[in-house]
């Protein structure tokens, strides 16, 4: 009983994702590569039981998701080919309101499983949240600087890819800060149906 696990795309005690819910997850639509990106990776389709499981670790904690994500994610991969792995962050608004940064729990593991280290490399910039703007306003992303000296080979990971701007907009400044290469590998990808309208999505998709 004390190490129970609910699954967060159904709720229902038991593995997670339940074999339900597993079933029923549609894998990522394909996307263009964002400027500044090697390679753009992302694991499911960001509706359903997808959007459940990416939603409940970045809105409710539900940090269970976090192991099978990311297990899919580093598979998605070659180690061989990643210096670093580093993490898109959230605001630093949204960080303090919620205590954690989701994105950053996801490269954690992901770097636990690629044997990499896992550092944070880049720092988000004031600006407007991307939640409910405009695809047109959202394409321009958000604005990052890099933290440190940047090795040359980096894997940037992010919970959702939808336009592709705010992994456009990291791979820049870590690109601007020494990275020769940039690969993203996100866990869920928005399909083009729910790219407009935003309002819709509960929450902040930024990516």
């Amino acid at each position: 009983m004390l190490f129970a696990t609910t699954c967060p795309g159904c709720g229902a005690a038991g593995p997670v994702p339940c074999p339900a819910c597993v079933a029923a997850l549609r894998p990522a639509p394909a996307l263009p590569r964002p400027p500044g990106v090697d390679a753009c990776h992302a694991v499911v389709a960001y509706e359903g039981v997808g959007r459940e499981l990416v939603a409940r670790l970045k809105y409710r904690n539900a940090r269970a998701a976090v192991g099978p994500l990311a297990t899919a994610m580093a598979a998605c991969v070659d180690a061989a080919t990643v210096d670093v792995v580093t993490w898109v962050p959230t605001t630093a608004d949204r960080r303090r309101r919620r205590g954690f940064d989701h994105a950053r729990l996801l490269a954690g593991a992901v770097a636990r499983r690629l044997g990499r280290p896992c550092r944070p490399l880049l720092r988000r910039l004031a600006g407007p949240a991307q939640t409910g703007r405009p695809l047109a306003a959202r394409r321009r992303g958000p604005a990052f600087s890099a933290c440190r000296v940047v090795p040359a080979r980096v894997l940037l990971v992010d919970d959702v890819v939808t336009s592709g701007a705010t992994v456009a907009a990291a791979a820049r400044a870590l690109r601007a800060a020494g990275a020769a290469g940039v690969t993203v590998v996100a866990g869920a990808r928005t399909p083009l149906k729910r790219m407009t309208p935003l309002s819709d999505v509960g929450g902040d998709v930024t990516s």
